[in-house]
């Protein structure tokens, strides 16, 4: 292995971030040893398999199968042991370039020894007396992210950055808290104290919709919203069923003319839309609301507008390519995931409030901890006691730099349109979703009965695409199983097939180290497994032999 001290990410030079991602040099020591193991995890490009040894989950599951309290201690190096040969052994390497089927990929190589730190500090950033240098570094950190995002001018930084009363955001560990903070801003700022009335934060929910005359609220988002807006709506008290999915277009992006009749119909109800959420990033197919169009709406009808970036916010980082969240600025609240696109371990989220204040809507204080006037953040944040991950997100920030994070979106966003080429130069592949950032979906299908396809009624398409749904399901379940590659698989609604509903894989190209002889051995071994399927191929061959049958009848 080759030790890495002191890398700096140049301009335009992708040498130098392919080797940040690599493997660094471990200690020659027992602990060492599994920190070089882990490490080889984080750059599973060394390694023939996504996940090392062929053992199914039921034989992993009797290795930790005991309940009992362990009674006696054991040595550190035993301990060790048994974690390389039945954990780590037994892994998912999802830093392998290969490993192309979800939001995970290599990280950093300098992210281990600086999470080593965090760890060892042990920081707690509920309140100062536990973190100090933390609270300013997080708020700082929000401040930079801040910016990326709405742009102000320095003087507003210089006043809210580390403002006693208002907050930038807040870091949580990850998306899903991050947009139920945004959506609990959003409802106690709507439903909020007055004269007659002290707040639905101290009042709950039914006296306040009683005190402001509404019937209900409900929050509008795109069908390819994320399931964490449901159990937003769940915690919140607004109900599942007032998250209120509107259809999307061939492009999977929101209709937001759909959108505005749906929030006139709840009017109609006296049922009052408390936000509305944009999508930048959708986690199936990768695509991006209308923003500018849903903020309009949103200021219209007088809402919240939170916009969903855990996966596309990194964008903003290519000058190239952030003309694709054009209206995010706009937006009340944003969610980014820094675990994600920005490169950091997983934990680590955070959610912006374009208008500081509004953190003021979710304050909290105690008299042992977070007392007024003192500029503890868990006086803004739905968790408690959170571990120092600020830290991480400061140091990526600040080794990878603007330019750094450029770099690896541009090359994200070209890795998944030259994919996407690809699958169109094959013959035996449909590809379902064209990727607008670096996910897309696609799916095995021989010419012929593609052939079949384009000249059957919506009765037969329903049947091909039900055969065709089995053999995606057994390419996915053997290709995951064999070890080499990844791909996940999902299911979308069709514009192409009459909005029926397919099973398709999909992919996300976030990993730099993925080739593009990766991603050609990737259909290569998938038109291959297709050719093993002893049940839907078999049944496709037939459906055309007898379409042939009968058209020469």
């Amino acid at each position: 292995m080759v030790k890495h001290s002191n890398i700096k990410v140049a301009t335009a030079d992708l040498e130098s971030l392919y080797r940040i991602f690599t493997v660094a040099e471990a200690p020659d020591s027992t602990l060492g040893q599994i920190e070089r193991e882990i490490s080889e995890n984080l750059a599973g490009f060394l390694n023939e398999r996504i996940v090392a040894r062929a053992v199914s989950l039921a034989d992993i599951e009797r290795d930790f199968s005991c309940s009992g309290m362990p009674e006696k201690p054991t040595f550190v190096s035993e301990h060790t042991q048994f974690l390389l040969d039945k954990l780590v052994a037994n892994s998912v390497h999802t830093a392998a370039p290969s490993f192309i089927g979800h939001m995970t990929s290599a990280l950093p190589y300098f992210m281990l020894p600086l999470s080593k730190i965090m760890i060892a500090l042990n920081q707690n950033l509920v309140k100062i007396e536990t973190s100090k240098a933390f609270t300013p570094l997080e708020r700082q950190v929000l401040g930079m992210m801040h910016n990326l995002v709405f742009e102000q001018n320095d003087d507003f930084y210089q006043t809210y950055m580390h403002s006693e009363s208002d907050s930038l955001g807040a870091f949580c560990s990850g998306g899903t808290l991050a947009n139920i903070t945004a959506l609990w801003v959003a409802r106690n700022n709507l439903l909020k104290a007055d004269d007659q009335f002290k707040g639905v934060n101290r009042a709950g929910l039914f006296p306040a919709l009683t005190h402001y005359g509404y019937n209900g609220l409900a929050v509008l988002v795109s069908e390819r919203g994320h399931y964490s807006l449901a159990k937003a709506a769940d915690v919140l008290g607004i109900g599942r069923d007032n998250l209120i999915a509107i259809h999307v277009n061939g492009e999977h992006k929101v209709l937001v003319d759909e959108m505005r009749q749906a929030a006139n119909e709840l009017e109609k109800q006296n049922i009052k839309v408390m936000a509305i959420v944009g999508i930048a990033g959708t986690t199936e197919t990768g695509n991006v609301d209308p923003l500018n169009e849903l903020a309009d709406l949103a200021q219209s009808l007088n809402c919240h507008f939170h916009v969903d970036a855990a996966w596309g916010g990194a964008t903003l980082f290519s000058k190239k390519h952030k003309a694709l969240l054009k209206g995010i600025e706009r937006a009340d609240s944003v969610t980014i995931d820094a675990h994600k696109q920005m490169y950091v371990p997983m934990g680590s989220g955070l959610v912006l409030f374009k208008r500081p204040e509004l953190a003021s809507e979710i304050e909290q204080h105690a008299e042992y901890v977070l007392r007024k006037g003192s500029k503890d953040l868990g006086s803004h944040t739905l968790e408690g006691s959170r571990p120092g991950m600020a830290m991480l997100v400061y140091s990526a920030l600040k080794v990878l730099g603007r330019q750094g994070y450029e770099l690896l979106i541009n090359r994200s966003l070209k890795q998944a349109q030259y994919f996407a080429d690809l699958i169109n130069q094959q013959s035996d592949f449909e590809l379902v979703s064209k990727p607008e950032l670096c996910i897309l979906t696609y799916r095995y299908v021989p010419k012929a009965i593609q052939t079949l396809l384009a000249s059957a009624d919506e009765t037969l398409q329903a049947v091909i695409n039900e055969k065709l749904d089995d053999l995606t399901r057994f390419i996915q379940k053997c290709q995951r199983e064999a070890g080499k590659s990844f791909v996940s698989r999902t299911r979308l609604s069709s514009q192409v097939y009459s909005n029926q509903t397919i099973t398709v894989f999909r992919v996300v190209l976030a990993n730099p180290l993925t080739t593009e002889k990766i991603l050609q051995d990737v259909l290569a071994e998938q038109a291959k497994l297709a050719q093993l399927s002893q049940f839907a191929l078999p049944e496709l061959a037939q459906l055309l032999k007898e379409r042939q049958v009968n058209h020469y009848q």
